[in-house]
């Protein structure tokens, strides 16, 4: 065994157990990894497919002690993860990933300078920390506008739309509860994509297929992939990529969201791992983004990437299981993933079903047609 590889019978730790974690641990155990898993909840959805779990909070550093302790490489799964519990590791050399992905992703204001300082394009932008800046970005910016806190946030939580000044005071109540909030130029789309990928630590990047995505109230729908975009937006989403991914220095799976207006490209958000839009690649591709980055951060040599054709990847929210599975007949071609939640919110992700065919928009519009997933 070379001292740059992990090979079957390492453990990796995993610091998150939510369904991200369940996958990324399914893919490593059939490559015969051992899993233990960091999470505050007991028999989580990664634990209940890991070999152990350390109930603890995510800043628990004896608790992150421990994982490292017992641990050949340690990842996370979301990047909300305490960025010195993330330092000790990256100190350890067991953080392939390092705490620069982490650190960026974790705020707004920082991710957007990684965007400019890779030369990409983003829209009209201002970081504001008191009431009269944000008064000042909105006007100079110009409305339409939204208004987002730079930490946490996610699935259309932390923001406010600002459509004339009287959302102002939406967004400094906001303000008062955060340092700071960024505010962007509102952008009208046409589609919105994402490109995931994934890194080597020596630098070596593998794509998946661009995907489209479908959002609805926030929440990720339906993704198509590959997305209905030209060649040339296409080969724009995996430059921006490459770009990105050097400047903060990538190493796993990776996703960018961006926006598409005509043939331009404007990027939006990072995510330092797996991503849902990346779903659809467990049966679509050769290789998941999943084990692609297990071998990233195991040292092993990347798969290339191979589609097998289409596939459509649909959300199964709370709301959406009961009626789901009551039409199975109808559907019996999806691929299910359930992801062992133990309480159902009606806005909760609870699992994903992918259909697979030669033809992602054909696999789109029957199951519009059959009112399984909504039209863009």
């Amino acid at each position: 065994m070379q001292n740059n590889k992990l090979l079957f019978g390492s453990t990796i730790g995993i610091i998150g157990g939510g369904q991200l974690g369940r996958m990324m641990t399914t893919a490593a155990k059939h490559m015969g990894y051992r899993v233990i898993v960091l999470d505050p909840t007991p028999d989580c959805p990664t634990a209940q497919v890991a070999d152990d779990q350390i109930v603890a909070a995510y800043d628990d550093l004896d608790a992150v002690k421990q994982l490292s302790e017992r641990s050949d490489v340690v990842t996370y799964e979301f990047e909300n993860v305490d960025l010195t519990a993330a330092q000790i590791l990256e100190d350890k050399g067991i953080l392939p990933q390092g705490a620069n992905s982490l650190k960026v992703t974790q705020d707004r204001e920082l991710e957007k300078k990684a965007m400019v300082e890779s030369s990409q394009p983003v829209a009209e932008f201002a970081i504001v920390t008191s009431e009269q800046e944000l008064k000042d970005a909105a006007n100079k910016i110009g409305y339409p506008s939204v208004a987002k806190t730079c930490r946490g946030g996610y699935d259309g939580k932390g923001q406010v739309k600002l459509t004339n000044e009287s959302d102002l005071q939406e967004a400094a109540e906001m303000l008062e509860s955060a340092d700071r909030l960024i505010i962007e130029k509102w952008v009208p789309f046409d589609k919105e994509i994402s490109i995931v990928f994934t890194r080597s630590a020596a630098g070596e990047i593998s794509y998946f297929p661009v995907a489209e995505n479908i959002h609805r109230d926030h929440i990720l729908h339906a993704t198509i992939a590959p997305a209905r975009v030209s060649e040339s937006i296409a080969a724009k989403a995996k430059q921006a990529a490459k770009a990105i991914a050097e400047t903060i220095g990538v190493v796993g799976t990776f996703a960018i969201e961006m926006f598409v207006t005509g043939e331009e490209i404007l990027i939006n958000e990072l995510a330092p791992r797996p991503h849902n839009s990346g779903h659809y690649t467990i049966e679509a591709c050769n290789v998941s983004q999943f084990e692609q980055h297990i071998r990233a951060i195991c040292g092993l040599p990347l798969a290339p990437v191979f589609s097998h054709g289409g596939a459509v990847m649909f959300n199964l929210l709370g709301k959406d299981v009961e009626p789901f599975f009551t039409r199975l007949d109808e559907v019996g071609t999806a691929h299910l993933h359930m992801y062992g939640k133990e309480e159902n919110k009606p806005l909760r992700k609870m699992g994903h079903a992918t259909f697979i065919g030669d033809n992602a928009i054909n696999i789109y519009h029957d199951l519009v047609e059959k009112k399984i997933i909504e039209e863009n």
